[in-house]
Formats: C-alpha cells, structure tokens, sequence
C-alpha cells in the first residue's frame, strides 16, 4: 500500500518467458496485486507463472474480495443500482480468460490467461477489469519484457495516491538520454503519433503518447468502458480520448526509456503507424460529437467543422489551379483564384481558432 491507498500492477505478456520472472521479482513491496495477463503465449510464459503463482511465498498482507456488494436500495437509489448490475455483467463483453489462482483474494500474484491471442490492449483491459472488481485504489501498467523501471514505479502512483489525479503516463522523450537511446524509427514515429494524439484527445500538452508505463485511479476505471477499450498497439491512444471525454484529470511523469535488456520486441512501427493514425482520426470526431455536442455544447464543434469543410471546398479549386499551371497558355481564372484564398484563410482561421478554444477548455484537466 502507498499512504493507505492499495496498489494493482498490470503486467500483459506475451510470449515473455524469459523476462517475465527478472518483472515480476522486481516488482516493489508496497504492490499489493500482480495481475499478469498472459495474452495467450505459445511459449512457456505461463508455465513460469503458475509456478511463482502456486509458491508458498505468494501470499498479499491485504485480503481482498470482489466489490459484490449492492448498494442499499431505497427509493432514490435506480441509478447506483443500474450502474452496480451493469458492472456486475459486464466481464461477458470481454474476451474469453479465465484465472488461474484458487484464493485470489489472498494471492499477490495472480494470473489471468486468454483464452486465444487478442492484442495488448485487451489484455490490459482484462487486469484493469480485475482491479476495478477487487476495489484497487491505483492501478499501474508495466509492460511483460522489462522494458520498464520497477523503481519509477512509486513516481508513477503518487500523484494518483497523494494528488488525486485520474491518470498518470510516463514519458521518455522528456528524459535527457531518449534521442539518443530510443531507436530512430521509434522516437519519430512516436513523435508524428504524439501530435496527432494531442489533436485526437485534447491532452495538448502530453507527449510520448506511446509509453503504457502507467497508473490509473479507481474513479477513472469506473468512467470509461473497458471491454471498448481499443485491443491492439493504439491502446494507450484510444485511453487518452475516453478519458478525456470523462473529463479525467491527468499528469505526465519523466521516466527513462530502458532498452537492449533482453526484451525482444513484437511491435512494427510501420505496420501500426497508419492503423493508430486511422483510429485517432475516428476518435477525434468521436470526442467532438459527444463531449462538445450531446453533452455541452461548445462553439468550437461549430468552427472545427467549418474550418474543415471550407478547407474540402477549397481542395476542387486547388486541383483546378495545379492542372492549369501545367498546360501550356492556361490559366487559372482571377474568379476561382480568388474563391481558393478565401476559403483558405476562413478555413484555417476556424481551425486555428477551434484549437485554441480546445487547449484553454482542456488545459483544467492538467495537474
């Protein structure tokens, strides 16, 4: 426990046998509960943690039970009901797992196994829904292959435990050694995805979008629907945009960035770039029509949309002008030129002023 408050770390592996017991040992005292999700591994990840699962040794100073219990009824009382029952039968939603441990309330190290291969981000979404259920206070995330610290880990938690913050990240590219650590590709390409995230959820000023070294509270578990939580490598993007349209307060934390420890890493820059660019595409239209529109509206929902229709109105014009400056005594009419400036300059000044509207209605939510 830290400051009285309970503590749940998330640890999703896949196929991880060599490096999950150097993570799971190094796991500090004040962690009340391993949930390792083992995402389906064809190797003998899972065999390594049964047997640190069935050892004497794991056994938590803190009996936890499943939050089972209704809330009192009475006649004001529909609402916490609903929410309690929905709660209740949600894990069908989720994918197919079923856990290994015979006391998990009484076991720190508990093992989850899928029942087929579903993504990262399920399987997250998987520990998250057990520590929900078991009433963890604060929730961290660290990755099956070491590429994380476990002595940043109370750096992690202490702002959810002592500040109140709804979630915390980690980032890398804040620490002094991360260009010259983190490989070419990856600084880049978690660099052009950190801007397109901070236009997508609202968080302006995060960056590093791409750690999953995280710590999420209790409250914020209970905002978001976990079993919709994107199951793939956009996991910590699709988080950041569900948060934020819960109005969740957050906090980036500088952590090092650990490579070359033996971690034999299964993400392709390339082959996921333009998937997670697709979903924070959806996703930033999503937060717009739910948080600015169904639930209070904003007039920057107007101007967002505004700019980006001018700017589509004005595209026909542009291909016109580039098709005309390549025929020989062509050109464009002084008309069409004419209604190409304007639509630029309207376009972009809504958009620049939607922006600007969307830093100051989010920059509350910065601790």
């Amino acid at each position: 426990m830290l400051e009285g408050k309970t503590i749940g770390v998330v640890i999703p592996a896949y196929n991880e046998e060599y490096q999950i017991e150097m993570v799971i040992g190094g796991i500090p005292d004040f962690v009340d509960r391993i949930v390792l999700i083992n995402d389906h591994s064809k190797d003998g990840t899972s065999e390594v943690v049964r047997k640190l699962v069935d050892a004497p040794g794991n056994r938590s100073a803190h009996v936890i039970h499943d939050v089972e219990k209704p809330p009192p009824r009475g006649i004001y009382s529909a609402a916490e009901e609903l929410i309690w029952e929905r709660n209740r039968e949600e894990i069908r939603f989720f994918k197919p797992s079923a856990v290994y441990n015979r006391t998990p309330w009484q076991d720190r190290l508990i093992l989850i196994d899928m029942a087929k291969n579903s993504g990262v981000g399920a399987a997250i979404a998987r520990g998250y829904k057990w520590c929900k259920d078991h009433g963890i206070d604060c929730t961290a995330v660290m990755a099956g292959d070491g590429q994380m610290d476990p002595g940043e880990l109370e750096s992690i938690c202490m702002p959810v435990v002592r500040d109140g913050v709804d979630y915390v990240k980690g980032n890398r590219l804040k620490h002094p050694s991360a260009f010259a650590i983190i490989p070419a590709v990856r600084f880049w390409g978690n660099s052009i995805l950190s801007i397109l995230t901070k236009m997508a959820s609202g968080y302006w000023s995060v960056s590093d979008t791409q750690t999953g070294y995280t710590a999420i509270s209790a409250k914020a578990l209970n905002s978001i629907k976990l079993y919709r939580i994107y199951p793939s490598y956009g996991m910590p993007n699709d988080m950041l945009v569900r948060l934020n349209i819960a109005y969740c307060t957050l906090r980036e934390v500088t952590v090092k960035p650990v490579y070359r420890v033996g971690e034999r890493s299964k993400l392709r820059v390339f082959k996921v770039l333009f998937p997670i660019g697709w979903l924070l595409f959806r996703s930033f239209f999503k937060r717009l029509w739910i948080k600015y529109l169904f639930r209070d509206f904003h007039p920057l929902f107007l101007l967002y949309h505004l700019g980006l229709i001018l700017l589509a109105c004005a595209l026909p014009f542009l291909v016109s002008m580039l098709s005309n400056a390549l025929k020989p005594g062509f050109s464009t009419p002084q008309q069409s030129l004419i209604f190409f400036i304007f639509l630029t300059i309207t376009g972009l000044q809504s958009l620049l002023f939607a922006m600007w509207m969307d830093f100051q209605d989010n920059e509350r939510l910065l601790k």
